[in-house]
């Protein structure tokens, strides 16, 4: 999830394909986050729920409280306030939180100073809501010569294995973009399995790349949601694809769970999701696509296809 400016997401766009009127001319939905808040992940505590999301003026990144997933307080502080030597100020986007060992463990996507190029890091903090200090001297994830790496994203299997999921982010460079996923060691600081290569572009409504992924686990199977397409406007949207093992084959469901027109325009460009239990949590632009704002939506998982909303 690139940013531009305050928005990231997919690379940065010099226009906004589809954006003005919703295909549907319906009034976009209202947001439990009204505010620049993209990308957003969510860490289910014993007392609450955090919400983390990619930075928006003078501060690297974002976190939110809320004891029930719809009233929130937003943190004025930076959860993240210093960036790793390897890191440019001010470019970071799209973390994923996750609780390991009586610690909190970041991940978080930056620019690579060296090469202009987004690659993947790691933080930790006593506590949710921060601050969390960059772990180790180098990028946790930075495959250059595929664009780089955006977009980290945890999942734990049934047996207690941790994995993380990113986007190699080739379209910053005219090469595809992958989903991706290998095995982290046990204190989630590094990567101790092979990578794989999970899903790329393949439907006519994906545009020229995929992105988000989320890992999620249902009915048995293995459910990967992600995003896709130009995020700065309407065409952008949350797919899902499944399998019955975790490295795949993965099947997608051909049209989008989630988009500007099956929402009837309640939800502009919707993306950058995450799935607590049975809500989609996600981002959508404004009426007046100047921000993308926080919205949850209930997930109904059918037996042919998901959709939420």
């Amino acid at each position: 999830m690139l940013a531009c400016v305050v928005v990231l997401l997919g690379g940065c766009a010099g226009s906004r394909p589809g954006v003005g009127a919703s295909p549907s001319g319906g009034s976009a939905a209202s947001f439990v986050i009204d505010a620049d808040f993209p990308d957003p992940d969510v860490l289910r505590t014993d007392v609450e729920y955090v919400a983390y999301a990619t930075g928006t003026y003078g501060v690297n990144l974002q976190s939110a409280t809320s004891p029930d997933l719809t009233s929130w307080t937003v943190s004025g502080e930076d959860p993240l306030p210093k960036l790793p030597a390897w890191a440019s100020t001010g470019r970071t986007w799209a973390p994923d939180v996750s609780e390991i060992g009586g610690r909190t463990v970041m991940y978080f996507a930056a620019e690579h100073t060296g090469s202009g190029k987004q690659c993947i890091g790691v933080a930790t903090s006593p506590s949710p809501t921060g601050a969390f200090t960059p772990a180790g001297g180098a990028p946790l994830v930075c495959p250059l010569a595929q664009g780089g790496a955006i977009d980290p994203s945890t999942f734990v299997d049934g047996d207690g294995s941790r994995y993380l999921l990113w986007k190699t982010d080739g379209n910053c460079c005219g090469l595809d973009t992958w989903i991706e996923i290998a095995r982290l060691s046990d204190d989630g600081l590094s990567l101790v399995g092979p990578v794989h290569r999970l899903i790329d572009r393949s439907l006519p409504w994906e545009g020229n790349l995929v992105e988000a992924p989320t890992l999620v686990k249902h009915g048995g199977r293995y459910a990967l949601f992600y995003s896709a397409n130009d995020y700065s406007g309407d065409h952008y949207a949350i797919g899902v694809a499944w399998a019955d093992s975790l490295f795949g084959p993965y099947r997608k469901q051909a049209q989008p769970v989630l988009s500007t027109a099956l929402s009837h325009g309640r939800y502009r460009g919707p993306g950058g999701q995450d799935v607590v239990g049975d809500t989609l949590v996600f981002h959508s632009w404004d009426e007046q696509y100047i921000y993308r704002g926080m919205n949850t939506a209930r997930i109904t998982w059918g037996a042919k296809q998901v959709r939420a909303g």
